[in-house]
């Protein structure tokens, strides 16, 4: 819209500039400014469609993005396989979320339960944004649907990571299905190209629930 309003300034300022000198017809100037008029009423609908196209994709991203994580709720079991730094080996342990919507709103909150280490048992929370492009502070890149019925949604963020703390990016890969679900955390320190898995949750639907 602010660039809309920066043409119609231009257009105003060349035309006042250039017709309204001494010898200036006044037919001359009728005509520039109804030339003028057109102009910015035709600019002002070219505004108003792109707004309208805008804001009906972010809605209809926001719907099929709700249907998604819709399909996250209830009872799961897997695996968390994480990185640890200090060994430089993947670690594989049980893992259990349930995972259920706050009413009226797009917050879904996350139990984790860990069997093997109930102290590392934690509640997190995934939350769609109002306009469907970010989940939590993470700014969706991409969603495709898989074979089988399901998607995959890839976020990324920015943040720090590693024993010392080097800024990095975060990629996100969320692969949802009808029984199944999984997260990924992919990690690449500043400066660097390579993408090092830092933890993966897999799940299958716990149909004893």
């Amino acid at each position: 819209m602010e660039l809309c309003a920066t043409i119609q300034v231009q257009c105003l300022l060349t035309v006042l500039c250039s017709e309204t000198r001494p010898n200036a017809k006044p037919e001359t100037i009728n005509h520039h400014f109804y030339r003028m008029s057109m102009n910015i009423h035709k600019l002002l609908l070219l505004c108003l469609a792109l707004f309208l196209a805008f804001t009906t994709r972010a809605q209809s991203d926001y719907k099929t993005l709700s249907k998604d994580l819709q399909r996250l709720k209830g009872s799961w079991k897997g695996t968390l396989t994480y990185l640890d730094y200090t060994s430089g080996k993947p670690y594989t342990m049980p893992a259990d979320v349930y995972i259920t919507r706050v009413v009226g709103t797009q917050l879904f909150l996350c139990s984790h339960h860990y069997p093997d280490e109930p102290k590392a048992n934690a509640v997190d929370t995934l939350r769609l944004s109002p306009d469907g492009k970010m989940i939590d502070q993470e700014i969706i890149r991409s969603r495709r649907k898989l074979p089988g019925g399901g998607v995959e949604i890839i976020t990324e963020e920015t943040g720090v990571d590693g024993n010392d703390q080097q800024p990095a990016t975060f990629r996100h890969t969320y692969r949802i299905g009808k029984g199944f679900f999984s997260q990924r955390k992919d990690v690449q320190f500043a400066g660097q190209t390579e993408w090092i898995q830092r933890h993966e949750y897999v799940y299958r639907r716990n149909t004893g629930k």
